[in-house]
């Protein structure tokens, strides 16, 4: 039979060649996550002898122990009230700040933009002693005590989520058309009124875009964990290390538990895929 492919189509070799390498990236991207499943699926003694891809003995009891080995539950719970406490002020501030600098010009407006930009350049290990001795020195004076608390990783996490949350959203505002915000103004809007009830249902991708950029840097997060936290304060990224003993690593417990604190962030990118997609690509335009 005569070939009815379109003359536009791409060569059959370049079709090939597409799905190996996709197949083969796809593999390679799985393969760790197959391991966890199947390692949280087995005893102790068979994840620390050799490595079988499918297992010989399969049993649920690691994730049932996870939750006595550690107190999980108590991790998991500091960390969703720091992670949404985070986001919820980042998108805040973000959501104003954007705002005023993509629809007013000021004296600075451009420094303003390039200096919360560089702040991505630098490495978080280069605020950790600031950021410490900052909380430190404002809960001595004021009383409050910030270090070893939620309230003061969440304020730490600002720090780094704030910026680019921000930049992105400068760009998508920029994206939506002014004449929206002069006809809510010409209808008795001010420009508080203006931004709720006009800019933001329009800039509904960007701000998801910003709600789970925010929320999984913060939950995650390791580095700030590990020494603004305290026993009472440990999220789950710092509290997986309790399954690590002197005498021995329960390594089918840690499996287990990274596959289930996993799930929140997995669950989340999942049902809020498209406005994601579509909110880093209209700030990227910009």
């Amino acid at each position: 039979m005569p070939d009815a492919r379109s003359p536009m189509a791409p060569p059959r070799s370049l079709v090939w060649t597409r799905r190996v390498v996709l197949g083969a990236l796809t593999a390679f991207a799985l393969a760790p996550v197959f391991v966890m499943a199947v390692s949280s699926l087995k005893p102790l003694q068979d994840v620390q002898g050799p490595f079988h891809w499918l297992p010989s003995h399969l049993t649920l009891r690691p994730y049932r122990d996870i939750w006595h080995t550690v107190p999980l539950a108590h991790y998991f719970l500091n960390s969703l009230i720091v992670a949404a406490g985070a986001t919820a002020c980042s998108v805040t501030v973000a959501v104003l700040a954007a705002y005023a600098v993509s629809r007013h010009r000021f004296r600075g407006r451009r420094l303003f933009s390039l200096t919360i930009l560089s702040t991505q350049m630098f490495p978080g290990i280069l605020f950790l002693l600031p950021l410490f001795l900052i909380l430190v020195n404002l809960g001595n004076a004021t009383g409050i005590a910030l270090y070893g608390s939620r309230g003061g990783l969440i304020l730490t996490y600002l720090t780094f989520s704030l910026p680019f949350s921000v930049w992105m959203l400068v760009g998508y505002f920029d994206s939506i058309p002014r004449d929206l915000d002069e006809a809510a103004l010409v209808d008795g809007c001010g420009p508080l009124g203006a931004l709720l009830r006009v800019v933001v249902p329009a800039a509904v991708p960007g701000i998801v875009a910003v709600c789970v950029y925010a929320f999984m840097a913060a939950w995650g997060e390791v580095l700030f964990a590990s020494v603004m936290t305290t026993t009472a304060t440990r999220t789950l990224a710092v509290g997986l290390q309790g399954y690590a003993t002197q005498s021995d690593v329960y390594w089918n417990q840690v499996m287990a538990a990274s596959l289930v604190v996993s799930v929140p962030v997995v669950a989340g990118f999942l049902l809020l895929q498209r406005y994601l997609v579509a909110g880093l690509t209209a700030g990227a335009v910009k």
